[in-house]
């Protein structure tokens, strides 16, 4: 992890040509403005002005500037680059003119939702993913088609499984940009992946899940393969999920997992109004209910049908959140996790009983008669404006 005396030596020694700067707008999207090595202190002291007008979601022409501030830990090389006139990459926080933090900036969120956890229940979240993506061919114009890249199914091996060396590489280039990815394996879905992260605290997850697409998109272009991340890219094939593993820790790294039935009792507290921003696109809606993606509001030990599970593990309670999908911005869906989780701790919401069910036996879950997940992106939208839940934490968004 940089400092920003270090990242200035490592630019000067290393023969830095290029810097980009990275940030998101609302909706997740990664944007990115490129410096020279000689603006670099100017950027650390004073920030890069933008036109927020520009990015949508964020202010209109009347009041347009914003700065970008370099985050020095999250100095890494793009190892795709020349390795001669290197080019690296930091993300940034956004700010008014005036320095104060923008109220749209959902990184900025997230930082202070990892603060108030820790100085209101004395722990940190800790988050891994598991991001799913198709791959298909593109046409003789270069444009994507529906056409998957294999055939292969769950966990199936070559020459079946076209994408076994993209994975590699995917993962090779991880590790060189300082993510751990912990699996790799071909999905249900024909030219569907997926790769596991190990995990790490809030920001650095949703930091990877970012790092991670860019890394994907990248590499299928460069075999000729669009990649995928939408929530149903075939109507009738499993959908992309993201699904979210969260535990605990106390400051001095020791786990507190009996705080973790709290967390699952906030996050079922909130889930409806939270769903518009883990699922924030209609496609959301098809996926949710369909080959094996959750749809009613209830939780199980081991049992995948559940919108959160309890794995079997050796390393400590976790919970798995499987109802988000790659659609949705990472740092907003990270953020109301951790507020549902103090609002659980505080409040020791409790949590119903779990379910034995097999919740996709559509017979035997009407018997359980549980509430369902938002059925279509308007009718998510209406759970989220109306919650008081929402509104206190994303207020400048929503």
């Amino acid at each position: 992890m940089y400092t920003k005396n270090e990242v200035i030596e490592f630019v000067q020694e290393e023969d830095v040509k290029f810097i980009r700067l990275a940030f998101f707008d609302v909706a997740g999207k990664q944007k990115n403005i490129s410096i020279m090595p000689s603006e670099l202190e100017r950027a650390f002291l004073n920030g890069i002005p933008f036109d927020a007008s520009a990015v949508s979601g964020f202010e209109g022409p009347e009041k347009s500037d914003l700065l970008l501030m370099p985050d020095p830990s999250t100095l890494a090389v793009i190892p795709w680059r020349p390795a001669t006139g290197k080019v690296v990459r930091m993300f940034c926080n956004i700010l008014n003119p005036d320095g104060t933090p923008y109220q749209k900036d959902c990184r900025t969120l997230l930082q202070k939702a990892c603060r108030q956890l820790k100085d209101e229940c004395n722990i940190m979240l800790m988050a891994g993913t598991e991001v799913e993506f198709y791959l298909f061919k593109l046409n003789e114009n270069g444009e994507p088609t529906s056409e998957p890249f294999d055939q292969a199914g769950y966990m199936d091996i070559a020459p079946a499984d076209h994408g076994e060396n993209i994975r590699r590489d995917i993962c090779f280039t991880l590790e060189q940009m300082g993510i751990n990815p912990e699996a790799s394996h071909h999905e249900e879905g024909p030219g569907q992946n997926e790769i596991d992260f190990h995990y790490a605290d809030a920001l650095t997850t949703a930091d990877n899940v970012e790092t991670f697409k860019w890394i994907v998109n990248t590499k299928a272009a460069a075999n000729g393969l669009y990649a995928d991340f939408s929530p149903k890219p075939l109507c009738d094939k499993p959908g992309n999920g993201m699904h979210i593993n969260i535990s605990c820790k106390r400051p001095d790294g020791s786990n507190a997992e009996e705080l973790l039935p709290f967390i699952l009792g906030g996050i079922l507290k909130h889930i409806d109004a939270m769903t518009y921003y883990l699922n924030p696109i209609q496609k959301s809606y098809e996926r949710l209910g369909s080959c094996k993606a959750p749809k009613y509001i209830s939780w199980g030990k081991e049992n995948r049908s559940t919108l959160i599970r309890l794995p079997l593990t050796n390393n400590g309670a976790r919970l798995e959140l499987r109802s988000p999908d790659p659609s949705c911005n990472p740092y907003l869906a990270l953020t109301l996790i951790i507020y549902a989780a103090i609002d659980g701790i505080k409040n020791k919401i409790a949590t119903p009983a779990p379910i034995e069910e097999n919740l996709f036996d559509s017979t035997a879950a009407k018997k359980l008669s549980l509430n369902m997940l938002p059925q279509n992106l308007p009718a998510a939208e209406k759970a989220a404006s109306e919650s008081t839940f929402i509104k206190s934490i994303l207020g400048g968004i929503v």
